[in-house]
């Protein structure tokens, strides 16, 4: 019997607890989460900054936010959405399913709410290494923390709640208000409103739509070639910031605006803080967490492991593919190769992308290589693959929101088997 700790109950903690739990006879999953709910990043709240318990706001869902990808992709591989829903649903749909996912496999059970990890450190003993975890209540500081010594840990605290802070030339003169995407919560606060929106991912289109109802005008500022989707009229794209100036903001093509906000949507950072030196992780200014086997297990300590590192993926089905991985490795099913190995294995995997001309900040982004490495994660641990359906309808709704971003959310689909889906037309949903 192994206990595993696992940090966060958002959907990797969940899809980490399921497996696990699966195999009483092998494993005691105890789920740290600071909060008290399950949902993580998909807990939607009005409040930005810091929380009735003194701890950081952790999620960067906003009011109106729907998601990217339909729900047919986006599901867990053997727990489909509610059919009855569109398939671009909302923050609070996701929350619901999560919901349904726990109350499926019972995982409430082995959650510790409203608990705070805040030490990690490696105990080893000859050749094995278990692992000192220090808790602490969230309203029980008086009281101090615990200490629990456990066979293996897996991380699974996110990455979508610590705003990554590009400097800005000038910044300090700047006269209206910059904020990160991670405090954006509803388009009614920039009514009447010039706002420049920095970064044009996913979140940077989807806040310049939302927003632009009800500002005066949107620019979206990026390095990227022009996208090719049209753009409501007070919305146009424009290059990178060159400098601020007052409540000037000036571009590097030289064209400027007199500007509210500046709204950064610019990514976030890896952050561990509950990691002991010990532990041996490392992140790079790159944004590259070391050292990791296949984004996921510590090259050096195969008990300790992270549920989704890799950006730009299909969430879901790839955390469920990661757990069932760890697990081999926790079981012996499957042993990882030698620290010098994952070394090279890591290097070949950063030449590629920088061959693609990808900058070293994208060593964990997967996007269209996600295929290939969902199906090197179900290969190691012997299990189903991802149905290639789920790539087939993924890269078509890519397509869409590249060249239709304003439309493609209405559309609606349906996954006939194995290799097919099919376009449909869903009554009530107010979708075409």
């Amino acid at each position: 019997m192994q206990r595993v700790a696992v940090i966060g109950a958002g959907a990797a903690g969940l899809s980490a607890a399921r497996y696990l739990s699966a195999k009483p006879n092998s494993f005691e999953p105890v789920v740290f989460e600071k909060s008290d709910r399950i949902g993580g990043t998909w807990v939607y709240t009005g409040e930005t900054g810091i929380d009735q318990y003194g701890l950081p706001i952790h999620s960067s869902m906003y009011k109106n936010l729907k998601t990217n990808l339909p729900k047919e992709v986006m599901a867990f591989p053997d727990f489909p959405f509610d059919s009855s829903l569109p398939s671009f649903v909302t923050h609070k749909d996701v929350l619901d399913y999560l919901d349904q996912y726990a109350a499926q496999f019972n995982l409430l059970q082995y959650i510790k709410f409203k608990t705070v990890v805040e030490c990690v450190k490696p105990v080893t003993n000859g050749e094995t290494t278990l692992w000192e975890v220090t808790v602490r209540g969230v309203t029980d500081k008086a009281n101090g923390t615990q200490t629990s010594v456990f066979d293996a840990v897996i991380v699974c605290n996110g990455h979508y709640s610590v705003p990554k802070m590009p400097k800005l030339k000038g910044e300090e003169t700047f006269t209206g208000t910059i904020l990160h995407s991670h405090n954006y919560r509803k388009p009614e606060d920039f009514k009447d409103s010039t706002v420049v929106c920095v970064g044009a991912g996913a979140s940077g289109q989807d806040i310049v739509l939302d927003m632009h109802p009800h500002a005066k005008m949107v620019y979206l500022s990026h390095w990227k070639a022009t996208l090719a989707s049209e753009f409501p009229k007070n919305v146009a794209q424009v290059p990178v910031i060159d400098h601020l100036s007052g409540s000037k903001v000036v571009f590097t093509d030289g064209q400027s605006c007199e500007a509210d906000t500046i709204l950064l949507c610019t990514g976030y950072e890896f952050i561990f803080p509950f990691l002991t030196k010990e532990c041996r992780v490392t992140v790079s200014e790159d944004q590259i967490v070391s050292p990791l086997y296949k984004h996921l297990i510590h090259a050096e300590f195969p008990s300790l492991s992270f549920i989704g590192i890799p950006i730009r993926i299909l969430p879901f089905p790839q955390f469920s593919l990661q757990a069932r991985l760890i697990i081999a490795v926790l079981e012996g099913s499957f042993k990882l190769p030698s620290k010098v190995d994952v070394e090279a294995d890591n290097t070949s995997d950063l030449q590629k992308r920088l061959d693609m001309g990808w900058p070293r900040r994208y060593a964990h982004l997967l996007g269209s290589l996600q295929w290939e490495y969902n199906n090197q994660i179900a290969q190691l641990a012997g299990t189903t693959p991802i149905n290639p359906v789920i790539e087939y309808l993924y890269d078509e709704v890519s397509y869409h929101r590249h060249n239709n971003v304003c439309h493609y959310k209405k559309q609606n689909y349906e996954l006939v088997d194995e290799k097919n889906w099919r376009e449909v037309t869903r009554q009530n949903s107010g979708d075409a």
